[in-house]
């Protein structure tokens, strides 16, 4: 007689969901094979008949969560001023989604300081955002990556605020700071003043 073995009640992408749920709910520390087989409503065995290992579940979530972050870029890059739409999109990721944002955007990576690095890494996005300032605003890819990196840091902030609850603005009061912010930003830029 053959004993088969039973059958996997939960697929890679269920568990995945399941897995992004619960970072969602808990943050990134709370994603471990127990507290993932609990969200499923079983024990921590079935999640390696679909996975090798935990780092495998939090790559396959992260690729998930990364997926989240890129509809609300796909939204902000919509907008009759893209770059803004994008500084927006990230503001209201950090508000609806704080540790998803936490988990993607306010952990260590060990690229290095420089934004040069650490921008690519963080956000797949970049490439689509500095075509959209290059396009928008008559400006080469120097420039673009420069008011890109500077406009980055200065969202961050005020993500960062957003999303630990240490701070809050509004949609208005956003979009009037990264407006008045890019227009410096523009300025200097455009006169090619670089204060390094």
């Amino acid at each position: 007689m053959v004993v088969l073995p039973p059958k996997q009640r939960f697929t890679r992408d269920q568990m995945t969901a399941a897995a992004l749920t619960l970072v969602r709910r808990e943050g990134v520390d709370a994603l471990t094979a127990r507290a993932l087989g609990a969200e499923l409503g079983t024990t921590a065995r079935p999640v390696f008949t679909a996975f090798a290992s935990m780092d495998d579940v939090k790559a396959a979530t992260m690729s998930a969560a990364r997926a989240v972050y890129d509809r609300y870029v796909d939204e902000g890059l919509l907008d009759s001023i893209p770059f803004r739409g994008v500084g927006m999109a990230y503001l209201r990721f950090a508000r609806d989604e704080p540790r998803l944002f936490a988990w993607l955007f306010m952990t260590t990576v060990s690229s290095g300081p420089a934004l040069e690095v650490v921008l690519p890494v963080i956000d797949a996005n970049e490439q689509r955002i500095l075509a959209s300032v290059e396009s928008s605003y008559a400006v080469g890819p120097e420039a673009a990556r420069r008011l890109y990196q500077n406009m980055w840091v200065f969202t961050h902030g005020l993500a960062c605020l957003t999303a630990t609850g240490v701070s809050s603005v509004t949609d208005e009061d956003a979009q009037q700071r990264l407006t008045e912010m890019f227009t410096g930003q523009l300025s200097m830029v455009k006169s090619g003043v670089r204060h390094d």
